[in-house]
């Protein structure tokens, strides 16, 4: 955590609220019970990865008034609540998806790597009295870290219905990421 001593009222509340949001989902995604299915295992761990972008965004509209963060936000919320659905209307199937143990570890093991670096990268972010920067500051490891979660997971033998759920998640967070990154430099963060 990059704090400074001398944040304003709305900072330290936005600031509470995201540490929150952000030590939930590393506690769900550390803590989800994985089983032989990498497909399964994707989903598990995605699923409060999205939950906690869904819940930042929810945060940042409370304090934000720049239109452009504001549709960012609120097409975050609609992506993700529509991935989660598609991740848990095909979750069933993708279950009996196995791998074998060797394929499963070292999947795992990447998983593991790509998930320390986004929360260290989310919890060590800028933070200052610009609740906009700090937001994207935070989101952009975010987002990252689900386009390589994903790329990861197509390296897999994995359950067809996924496919289509990885590239979506791909497509909608490098775009993010970009759309974030040409905010960031035009309001000066």
């Amino acid at each position: 955590m990059n704090r400074q001593i001398g944040f304003d009222e709305n900072t330290e509340e936005y600031l509470n609220k995201f540490y929150c949001i952000l030590n939930k989902m590393i506690r769900e995604m550390t803590q989800a019970e994985l089983n032989n299915s990498i497909s399964h295992n994707f989903i598990v761990q995605m699923i409060p990865h999205h939950k906690a972008a869904i819940e930042m965004s929810e945060n940042i509209l409370k304090y934000t008034s720049n239109e452009t963060l504001q549709n960012i936000a609120n097409r975050i919320i609609e992506e993700q609540t529509k991935s989660i659905e598609n991740m848990e209307n095909i979750k069933c199937e993708c279950d009996e998806y196995k791998n074998s143990r060797q394929r499963l570890s070292s999947y795992q093991h990447i998983m593991d790597n790509i998930m320390q670096t986004m929360f260290t990268r989310m919890r060590c972010s800028k933070t200052t009295n610009r609740i906009n920067c700090n937001f994207m500051w935070e989101m952009i490891p975010h987002h990252r870290g689900a386009v390589e979660m994903a790329n990861t997971t197509l390296r897999f033998s994995i359950c067809p219905e996924l496919v289509p759920v990885l590239n979506a998640i791909i497509k909608s967070q490098v775009r993010g990421i970009k759309e974030m990154q040409n905010l960031l430099r035009n309001i000066g963060c």
